[in-house]
């Protein structure tokens, strides 16, 4: 067991361990749960520049006028994972993604380098799905294959629609052509991609949005992202709304979707989310299991589970200010424990995602409650016709993959 101090108390030069590992200690002591073995642990990696910021992202994503520190931001994730190793020692890394921004940015010298940095400091599952987000616009055949000799083995594409138009209007730098050639690219040097697609988008009729779709399943990408466009706030959508199809053309759309991912043999297993077989995103599949999940880099989030205790963090947003941060040997603005009171509603907000559910028994590994804890609740939810269970598995039904709003907030508790 390393020795260390409370969080937040950066040691003076050598005058022993380090705040991180001060905190690891800590959150290894009696708590208010009791986890009989850790969920699988997944690596997050910000990279906050893009090109251009779309009118309908509220991503932390930040436009790199003039370039970006690449090096500068570089030595600053590695110091940002070499301070959080105490809190995942000697666990294993299943999957990594690298997201965005846009990452496909980075030079191949600056992926090599991350992935190195990784490498050296995690032990990483030797079937790790390693990810890295990618937009048109930014594809270079050379570097992407510089990117899968580097160890990316899949990536994920934001096309969002073939049309030149409808990019125009939500203010992607590339055009239907430029969309085309990434996926030629992408299955030049990778056998698995996404490609992320949206919907619903201003002024779209039925029949672009099947175009759409057609052109996406035509490239045989092994999984489809499919979005509806939603206007999220602090967004120039949100400013300043542009028309959308109404709820009717919306869900006429998603029934679209439906029957043609299912004719072209893509499982629809969770919300957004299509798989070819066996080719669902694993890491993402964490999230939606309530796994663990160590992020880095500017405004990352980490959920983090110990013996007795889940803990979220929160780095630094702004990429000056998280560089700056971690030099000063803090690199996370928020943390906090996750109550027993809370466990159930941040559970089922994830699993529920899911089409096919979770196994009855995942509710207690991954929170260390009995599943009797929300008994109430799913009784409720049973009674409505919104959820199916039985000593198996607990799954949203139809109706309440329909209204999975109204189900997931059922079980928030006062």
């Amino acid at each position: 067991m390393i020795p260390i101090k409370p969080v937040g108390m950066a040691p003076a030069s050598g005058a022993g361990p380090s705040a991180a590992a001060q905190a690891a200690n800590a959150y290894l002591k009696p708590g208010i749960l009791n986890l009989q073995s850790l969920p699988p642990l997944a690596l997050y990696v910000h990279f906050p520049w893009c090109v251009r910021k779309c009118p309908y992202c509220d991503f932390n994503s930040h436009e790199a006028q003039g370039g970006f520190p690449e090096q500068e931001y570089l030595d600053a994730m590695r110091a940002d994972l070499e301070s959080a190793l105490p809190l995942v020692w000697g666990r294993r890394i299943h999957t990594v993604f690298i997201g965005g921004g846009t990452p496909s940015l980075m030079s191949a010298a600056g992926l090599e380098r991350l992935l190195s940095d990784i490498r050296t400091l995690l032990p990483l599952d030797g079937r790790a799905e390693i990810t890295m987000e990618a937009n048109p616009g930014t594809f270079e055949a050379e570097k992407f294959k510089s990117y899968r000799d580097s160890g990316i083995n899949r990536l994920s594409i934001g096309i969002q629609s073939f049309n030149s138009r409808h990019l125009e209007a939500l203010g992607r730098i590339h055009d239907g052509d430029q969309a085309r050639r990434a996926i030629e690219i992408a299955h030049a040097s990778f056998d698995n991609f996404n490609l992320d697609l949206m919907y619903a988008l201003p002024q779209q009729t039925m029949a672009e949005a099947r175009a759409d779709l057609a052109l996406a399943i035509a490239a045989a990408a092994p999984h489809l992202s499919l979005y509806h466009l939603t206007l999220e706030p602090n967004t120039y959508f949100a400013k300043y709304p542009p028309a959308l199809p109404d709820d009717d053309a919306s869900a006429e759309m998603q029934d679209m979707i439906e029957e043609a991912t299912a004719a072209a043999g893509y499982t629809h297993y969770e919300v957004s989310a299509y798989a070819q077989a066996g080719r669902q995103a694993r890491h993402n599949l964490n999230y939606w299991e309530f796994g663990d999940y160590l992020g880095i880099g500017a405004g990352a989030h980490s959920k983090l589970s110990f013996p007795h205790r889940i803990v979220r963090q929160a780095r630094y947003k702004q990429p000056r200010a998280y560089m700056q941060q971690v030099a000063a040997g803090n690199s996370v603005q928020e943390e906090r424990e996750i109550g027993r009171g809370e466990l159930g509603f941040e559970f089922m907000l994830n699993a529920l995602r899911l089409r096919d559910g979770f196994a009855v028994n995942l509710f207690a590994e991954r929170t260390g409650l009995t599943v009797n804890t929300i008994e109430a609740e799913l009784n409720a939810a049973e009674a409505k016709g919104l959820l199916y269970r039985d000593h198996q598995v607990i799954m949203p039904t139809a109706l309440g993959q329909r209204f999975l709003n109204d189900l997931q907030e059922m079980f928030l508790q006062d």
